[in-house]
């Protein structure tokens, strides 16, 4: 009774995971620390700083959960799950703050929260002065939070002797929490090596394209993570090359694809990765989408013969960058007031679920609109059935119930934050655009914060809340403002 108190809450629990992945933490730390060692940067010592502060932080949490119950509740794997997010944007944040390379403290929290919710805005004005080390710890913030830092410690649960399934199930976003092997820590094992090849691949690919080693790995990093962070002020179109933006278009549409249906279809199972709806659907609005913003290009622009292929390449790369939410850019579409709409739409959606991308989720928007469109029969057959179908199995009622009401929820939320962000200060537009973004984990808005600008003058008040929508579109509402209501501490 003493770990659970009067509300059945056993703290001891969380504090001994939340020590343990503070340990864990440390490790990526010293891995920075390594690459400023061997790039000379002037970091190492910040670097390890930070992994002495989260390893004793990590043995206090530790010894403070000796003893603790291994079974995790609903409530437990709630609160662990956002902690979590939190403590490591706490404890990521300070690399950037003592090395002073981000001097303001709210800076430093944005862009760590940032990074690891795989949203992607940044305060730089300036990356490219960040030391190599600083640059790869933005990207592997991506990298770490893409997966899911939980996910990622599944694996390592049973050490600790916990069963992780509620952690699971409130870390794991969107509708999609198949298990890919009868023990939860066996699913995660199997998500991290999908979550691996897609990342070597990625590196690969883009090492052979033409990209430096470090360059190539930190945009792996980014893209598999469908993060966004770069390292260079002008993203991918740096490099101007249409094999490596061909390589990251594949990259983020892979990686916006529910994950589980690459074991299936490394497992033999064929049928069962092309026959999946979502998957196809996701496909189909990335293609109809760079279809619409061709034809209206068409318009008001003037196009040679040879512009249409970069024209086509470079407008599918905006869909795939904001539909799967990574937000590279490889051509300015801050300008492209006649298709805002449609961009503004794609980071609403967001990809699949299962996947690393954030938004609404292409599974609840298709059986939303095939819920709409049941209903319309119903109303002329009103003693017909019609159930609502998913990869030729029925939806249940009560999980087209908690769509809608997830639906309903983004928007509401959209359109509250988006008003007090325009009471804090910024533009009709931008307040808007950067509320869908952060829910969304997309990054670029538009207006002054499009693709060729930065969330570095906005003020604090608007980046602390950024900041806290960033981590409610990450765990996709329900998981954080769950602890905020007063039934959810009741015992």
């Amino acid at each position: 009774m003493n770990n659970k108190l009067n509300t059945g809450f056993n703290y001891a629990l969380v504090a001994r995971i939340q020590g343990g992945l503070m340990i864990i933490e440390s490790l990526f730390f010293l891995l920075c620390a390594g690459v400023a060692l061997y790039y000379g940067d002037d970091t190492t010592a910040y670097f390890g700083v930070s992994f002495a502060i989260s390893v004793v932080l990590g043995l206090i949490g530790l010894r403070l959960g000796r003893g603790a119950s291994t079974i995790i509740g609903k409530r437990e794997g709630s609160v662990i799950v956002t902690l979590t997010w939190v403590i490591f944007s706490f404890i990521g944040m300070l690399p950037y703050w003592l090395s002073r390379y981000v001097p303001s403290f709210t800076d430093a929290f944005f862009e760590t929260m940032s990074g690891f919710t795989t949203t992607g805005a940044t305060i730089l004005p300036d990356i490219e002065v960040l030391p190599h080390s600083l640059l790869f710890w933005r990207s592997l913030t991506h990298w770490i939070g893409g997966l899911g830092i939980i996910v990622i410690t599944m694996a390592v649960l049973p050490i600790f002797g916990f069963n992780g399934s509620q952690v699971f199930k409130a870390e794991v976003t969107g509708l999609s929490k198949e298990k890919l092997h009868p023990k939860m820590s066996g699913t995660a094992k199997r998500l991290f090596m999908i979550y691996i090849v897609f990342t070597v691949s990625g590196i690969v690919a883009l090492w052979l394209a033409g990209m430096g080693w470090f360059d190539a790995i930190n945009h792996s990093l980014s893209a598999v993570s469908t993060g966004g962070f770069s390292t260079k002020n002008t993203s991918i179109s740096y490099w101007n090359s249409p094999a490596i933006e061909w390589i990251i278009i594949v990259l983020m549409t892979g990686s916006g694809i529910n994950l589980s249906l690459y074991y299936f279809l490394f497992t033999g199972k064929i049928k069962k990765f092309f026959n999946d709806e979502e998957m196809r659907t996701f496909i189909i609005i990335i293609l109809l989408a760079t279809l619409s913003i061709m034809v209206a290009q068409l318009g008001v622009l003037n196009f040679s013969l040879n512009d249409i292929v970069d024209n086509i390449r470079g407008n599918l790369f905006t869909v795939v960058a904001l539909i799967s939410t990574t937000g590279f850019y490889s051509v300015d579409y801050s300008g492209w007031l006649a298709v805002s709409y449609i961009l503004l739409l794609l980071t609403f959606i967001g990809g699949s679920a299962g996947s690393t991308s954030g938004g609404v989720k292409v599974i609840r928007v298709l059986l939303v609109f095939k819920y709409c469109y049941y209903e319309f029969k119903r109303m002329i057959h009103p003693h017909a059935v019609f159930p609502v179908l998913y990869n030729e199995h029925a939806v249940k009622e009560d999980i087209i119930t908690r769509m809608l009401a997830f639906i309903l929820l983004y928007v509401i939320l959209s359109l509250l934050g988006s008003a007090v962000l325009c009471f804090s200060g910024l533009g009709f537009e931008e307040s808007i655009s950067s509320m869908v973004s952060c829910l969304g984990n997309v990054g670029p808005g538009l207006g002054h914060l499009g693709p060729l600008d930065n969330y570095y003058s906005i003020p604090d008040f608007s980046k602390w809340f950024m900041s806290f929508a960033m981590l409610v579109g990450r765990l996709e509402f329900f998981t954080v403002l769950l602890i905020f209501t007063p039934a959810f501490w009741r015992r």
